[in-house]
């Protein structure tokens, strides 16, 4: 599969720019206001001819009072403008920069689970908080350098031509070298700044896998090895921060040396003229004024190229990141009330670049209101079945349907909510245990809704053993809390949201005996009157269910109740015999 086309700078800078139509007006003063910071430069170096030939050389009194005089006015208008402009100009890149993450943050809830499993998280969250910032310095800081600096050169040149247009054509012959160092840094600019947001994103990724697995690496003595991966990302930023330097540098002094050449032709000539009494004293210091204040716009503008570069290798990362597809929603079904009867036709699945199909020809029939186990061994494609039910993925082949209405029909909200999970692996906020319990309906819920659920799955009595009870902080994940504490927890908010689907991805396989029997106790509660479908390592825990259906290599091998396996001695009798030989089950 071919790579997407890199866009252009113009085409990015365009849709930049787009963000700021809401923003115009506030924007068209803050140039404004940049232009006459600007004409001032210009206008300080035409006061250099008064100044001198009335104050110095004619030794003319009120030249010597009002040109002081201007100068301050120049500078408090400088001033003003300079801080409405800034005012102005922050305002406007923050509201950019908040409008560009909150749509990443929304394409980021909307993105399929296929994407987090082709993306290291590292690199996602680079995009967010760092890539985003980056946008702004091809969208705020360059226009503002290139308005100000504009404006304050063109004024410059104009003066210098109004002055002498001669000396002034000097000035111009550097103008086609400038811009040819000027091309060729820029592409070399955009490389190493990609190469920078890659590397920064790795060096993301292994912070926070590094505070996600800190205690395997604890454990098992891995503190040099993630030293070491830290180190290499952060040297190769190193590294390209000092070649992104060393261009920008070097383009700046080849600039410089340029503009030098040209002052010396300059102030050779000038006094030549001068000495024909073809150039006043007042004419040589205004034209060298503003011959030397070109010196820093000129080098702004020629440094300015890194930011920009810089800024549109985000921009290119941004949009990217945007314009990732979402997951496919086409459905317009509502199903308000589903009873969670459940059907898989000739389904087929296969993972991106996998050799094989994780799911074949599947057929299958669940009925409302019955508990359905799933067992078979590691990659049998218990998981993968599952899965296809809340459309976190998309069959490769056949349909699924809920109350006889095809997933693909259903619009994704409506069959989500009907739909509740607990796995072996419990994923919980940094938050409340309300919070936790109640999440995505938490400001609607009364608290003695929220207990009652605490109370059916087991968990209030220690909940209310915690120092602020529900209103608990549990940590990031709940660290705070036990494996059976968690689960429980899970539990509750899959009882509150009381959906007529339920699904168990061996909730209790990691658990001690005590904590099992809670959880238990809290599932067999969860599991009544809905379509339950477990996925179980313990063959203990699923006896009882309606039905047990064995996997084997994406396929149904057997279905029947415990005893009807058993009886049959096919898989399902060689799994329980193996298992309960195995030591504590005997």
């Amino acid at each position: 599969m071919s790579a997407p086309p890199v866009p252009n700078s113009m085409t990015l800078y365009k849709r930049l720019l787009g963000y700021l139509k809401p923003y115009w007006q506030r924007f068209a003063i803050s140039l404004v206001a940049l232009a006459i910071a600007a004409a001032t430069e210009p206008a300080f170096a035409r006061l250099m001819k008064p100044l001198v030939d009335g104050g110095f050389v004619a030794r003319d009194g009120w030249s010597m009072i009002w040109t002081p005089m201007a100068i301050v006015g120049l500078f408090l208008l400088r001033g003003i403008t300079s801080f409405i402009n800034d005012y102005t100009t922050t305002a406007l890149a923050g509201q950019v920069v908040m409008t560009l993450r909150q749509e990443m943050f929304d394409k980021l809830l909307r993105l399929p689970i296929g994407y987090y499993n082709d993306n290291a998280s590292g690199r996602v969250l680079s995009r967010i908080t760092n890539d985003v910032n980056q946008v702004t310095d091809a969208g705020f800081n360059i226009i503002t350098v290139v308005v100000k600096d504009g404006v304050t050169i063109i004024g410059l040149l104009a003066l210098l031509f109004y002055t002498d247009w001669q000396l002034t054509l000097i000035c111009l012959t550097m103008i086609p070298v400038v811009g040819t160092s000027i091309r060729f840094v820029g592409r070399r600019l955009r490389t190493l700044s990609r190469q920078n947001q890659a590397t920064l994103g790795q060096l993301t990724q292994v912070v926070g896998e590094t505070i996600d697995c800190q205690r395997v690496v604890k454990v098992y003595g891995g503190e040099a090895y993630e030293a070491a991966r830290f180190f290499e990302a952060a040297n190769q930023l190193r590294q390209n921060a000092v070649k992104q330097a060393a261009t920008t540098s070097s383009n700046t002094g080849v600039t410089q040396l340029i503009i030098s050449v040209a002052l010396a032709f300059i102030i050779y000539f000038a006094s030549l003229r001068a000495s024909h009494n073809q150039f006043t004293a007042g004419d040589f210091m205004s034209f060298l004024t503003a011959m030397i204040m070109l010196f820093a716009p000129v080098k702004r503008l020629t440094s300015v190229n890194q930011s920009l570069q810089k800024g549109l290798a985000a921009a290119e990362s941004v949009f990217g990141f945007l314009d990732e597809a979402a997951e496919t929603d086409h459905g317009s079904h509502a199903l308000p009330h589903a009873t969670g009867k459940i059907d898989f036709i000739g389904v087929d699945f296969r993972y991106p670049h996998a050799e094989r199909d994780a799911l074949s020809a599947l057929n299958l029939s669940i009925a409302a209101g019955e508990t359905l186990a799933l067992v078979g061994s590691s990659g049998s494609g218990k998981t993968t079945l599952v899965n296809l039910i809340p459309r976190f993925y998309n069959p490769s082949a056949g349909e699924i349907r809920v109350d006889d209405v095809p997933l693909s029909a259903l619009k994704l909200t409506t069959l989500r909510q009907h739909i509740s999970m607990v796995s072996q692996d419990v994923t919980l906020f940094n938050d409340t245990v309300a919070a936790n319990i109640a999440y995505g309906q938490a400001a609607t819920l009364p608290r003695e809704t929220i207990i009652e659920a605490a109370r059916a799955a087991h968990a209030l009595e220690f909940i209310e053993a915690m120092p602020q009870g529900f209103d608990t902080l549990i940590g990031e994940n709940g660290v705070r809390l036990s494996g059976g504490q968690r689960q429980r927890l899970a539990i509750a908010r899959a009882l509150l949201k009381n959906a007529p689907i339920l699904i168990l991805d061996e909730a209790t396989s990691a658990l001690d005996t005590q904590s099992e029997r809670l959880v238990q106790a809290a599932l067999d509660r969860l599991m009544q009157n809905r379509t339950t479908l477990v996925i179980a390592h313990r063959l203990s825990t699923i006896e009882n269910a309606d039905r047990i259906v064995v996997m084997h290599q994406g396929r149904i091998a057997e279905v029947g109740t415990h005893a009807e396996l058993l009886a049959h001695k096919g898989h399902y009798a060689t799994l329980h015999q193996l298992q309960f030989k195995e030591p504590g089950h005997a």
